[in-house]
């Protein structure tokens, strides 16, 4: 697939000129790629800044800059056969003092109701507020590195787990733990929530998938004969789309709102697996390019998945055997997942942050990350944010990057 490249600081080296007193030009390098033939390089020049403090900027060597504010900036690249554009938006504000310095943020997650909670490489778990990135709350009880958080629906109440084989349950009104969820045998490597939070879904590199009862704190059920590590899960209500057998045995009545709900997993043998929750059933088995480290629901009938290699696979859950849309750029391995407006943003190995629209076109991409892996991407609906292994959570307003995520 091809695609533009931006220098990640972009906004702040185009932007030099006019606060110097110096009069020469700065610039910020693009290139455009293609699968394994050899990058074309340019350059953006700024020539200037108008009273408004928007810089103005041309190209080189075929780039051509349409349109620029002071957080985007959109490049074309033409040639006789190629007409490329992209749209890349800078970060509007990167917190720098939630997490230590030179410690990966691995897992991120945020509400509409202005709080943020992430984990570290050092294992430190922390809410923090979405606006200021002031640090409320230190959760403290894991004792060891913290892989996976998310909030309840809620949006007070946070479901943790990593290394040390547990699952917390945490208020982030008084950062107290209120539940603790013991039976991996191996570390958890993500979790899903069923509709309002009285059953979680946990997987883990122990090959083991539970569906729990945070009441009792009790495990449910498990789902056997994966094949293997589990690398993430998701879940979707399919109950207007497909027909999920009934279970063999009596259905708990702890269990809450899991009919109608298929449980998708990405699997470190490269398959991507289906289940019906309730059911404990297997419904697919879709083999993939290499393991695939992360999934999402889009709709009611499709799910998207992105392995190590980088391959992107969109799935249209009527008809598994053929993959509704799969491609594979020159990035790194796929990270991350943010379903938002039938398409989805995703995170890679490589630093880059790019949206993909329910046509499967790639025209915004999120700046800031200078190759640093971005490990979470997730959106409260109005700003978008990723969470790097430079220690940094960025934020980019949605209104900046605009009519391209329609």
């Amino acid at each position: 697939m091809e695609r533009l490249i931006l220098q990640s600081d972009w906004d702040e080296v185009l932007k030099y000129a006019y606060f110097e007193t110096s009069e020469k030009e700065e610039k910020a390098w693009v290139s455009y790629k293609q699968g394994v033939q050899q990058s074309i390089h340019g350059s953006l020049w700024n020539q200037g800044v108008s009273t408004s403090g928007v810089p103005y900027v041309t190209g080189s060597d075929g780039f051509t800059v349409q349109e620029v504010t002071k957080r985007s900036i959109t490049v074309s690249y033409t040639d006789d056969s190629v007409n490329l554009y992209r749209k890349f938006v800078a970060p509007s504000t990167s917190f720098k003092s939630i997490h230590s310095e030179r410690k990966s943020v691995v897992s991120l997650d945020v509400t509409g109701g202005g709080l943020g909670v992430s984990a570290d490489s050092e294992g430190k778990l922390r809410l923090w507020q979405t606006d200021t990135g002031e640090v409320r709350r230190e959760l403290v009880g894991h004792c060891a590195d913290v892989y996976t958080c998310q909030f309840f629906p809620s949006g007070i109440v946070v479901l943790s787990g990593g290394a040390d084989m547990q699952l917390k349950i945490w208020s982030a009104e008084t950062g107290k733990c209120a539940a603790t969820l013991i039976g991996h045998r191996g570390a958890i490597n993500d979790t899903a929530i069923v509709d309002r939070g009285r059953n979680v879904v946990s997987c883990g590199r122990d090959g083991a998938v539970r569906l729990w009862d945070v009441g009792q704190q009790q495990c449910l059920g498990t789902f056997q004969e994966i094949g293997g590590e589990v690398n993430s899960c998701c879940l979707g209500d399919v109950s207007a789309t497909l027909s999920l057998e009934a279970g063999d045995q009596a259905t708990s009545d702890r269990e809450v709102g899991t009919e109608g709900k298929l449980l998708v997993l990405g699997c470190e043998n490269s398959t991507v697996q289906g289940y019906g929750l309730q059911n404990r059933k297997k419904v697919f088995e879709f083999p993939t390019h290499g393991p695939v480290n992360t999934c999402a629901f889009l709709s009611e009938v499709t799910a998207v998945c992105g392995t190590q290699d980088g391959h992107i696979t969109v799935l249209d859950l009527r008809n598994i055997r053929v993959p509704l849309q799969e491609w594979k750029d020159s990035r790194s391995a796929i990270l991350c997942f943010c379903p938002y407006k039938g398409g989805f943003f995703t995170g890679t190995g490589d630093g880059s942050c790019f949206y993909v629209d329910s046509q499967f076109h790639a025209r915004v991409e999120l700046t800031g990350s200078d190759c640093d892996p971005v490990y979470a991407v997730k959106c409260d609906g109005s700003d978008v944010y990723t969470a790097c292994r430079d220690s940094r959570i960025r934020k980019y307003s949605l209104a900046v990057c605009g009519e391209s995520l329609v």
